[in-house]
């Protein structure tokens, strides 16, 4: 619905799809824990692949980054196109959201949101109406889409952790802790080659829905799988398909 590569050996698997790619900005991104980059993903449902996803980090200045998630589903009838957009303020292992655009069309209604943070202020601005609430701004607050980097930068830093918990605003400014823990370790092989990947678990009990998702330490914790389940029924699964790094 689903690198720094700097301080670690990469392992080149035969018929994998990394490239390395002229960095297009002036910007210094040695100093950067993840490089900027892009990962594809095949979007899998029933064993048959029904659409594809890509998950960027650019940075605009060495301290501001974009991140941003895009899927394109098309299966049977149905179709669904979603793009998510995090501005965020990357130091070191500590990412802060700034702003976070969610747009999505296809079958159903459209839906569109646009939130700005001010969290010095304990303050989020809805940009499509001009309105703002005031939020009691947690010190790790995340949004929808950054806690997936925070993640990341926070398996990087502390490989041996096993459990994680991120406060996430949603689109309506209410914050939820997501928590993930550490689920086991697994050999997959997945369009992009084989990978070794510790394995995340996070567990809905109220909405009967488990969320399992995979990063290569090879790959400096890049997400290369993601699974959901919903009353025990596959909802999605995302597969690594290639990797650029910038």
């Amino acid at each position: 619905m689903l690198n720094k590569l700097c301080g670690i050996a990469l392992v080149l698997i035969a018929g994998s799809n990394l490239v390395f790619a002229n960095d297009a900005t002036n910007i210094n991104t040695e100093q950067h824990v993840i490089q900027p980059f892009t990962a594809k993903y095949n979007l899998i449902r029933s064993a048959d692949i029904v659409g594809s996803a890509s998950r960027t980090l650019e940075y605009i200045s060495p301290e501001h980054a974009k991140y941003s998630y895009k899927t394109d589903i098309e299966w049977l009838i149905f179709s669904d196109n979603r793009q998510e957009v995090s501005l965020v303020n990357i130091d070191l292992h500590k990412v802060t959201p700034v702003q976070y655009d969610f747009q999505r069309e296809g079958t159903g209604p459209d839906k569109s949101y646009v939130w700005q943070y001010n969290i010095a202020d304990n303050l989020a601005k809805n940009l499509k109406d001009n309105t703002e609430i005031a939020v009691d701004f947690p010190s790790n607050i995340q949004d929808k889409l950054s806690y997936h980097l925070q993640n990341r930068l926070n398996l990087i830093q502390h490989p041996e952790q096993k459990l994680f918990v991120y406060p996430v605003i949603s689109h309506s400014g209410k914050i939820k802790n997501y928590v993930y823990q550490y689920d086991g370790e697994d050999e997959l092989m997945l369009p992009f080659g084989m990978v070794k990947a510790i394995r995340l678990k996070r567990e809905v009990i109220e909405k009967k829905k488990v969320t399992y998702a995979w990063f290569a330490p090879e790959l400096n914790y890049l997400l290369v799988k993601i699974q959901q389940i919903k009353s025990d029924v596959e909802q999605f699964d995302a597969q690594l398909t290639s990797l650029e790094v910038h």
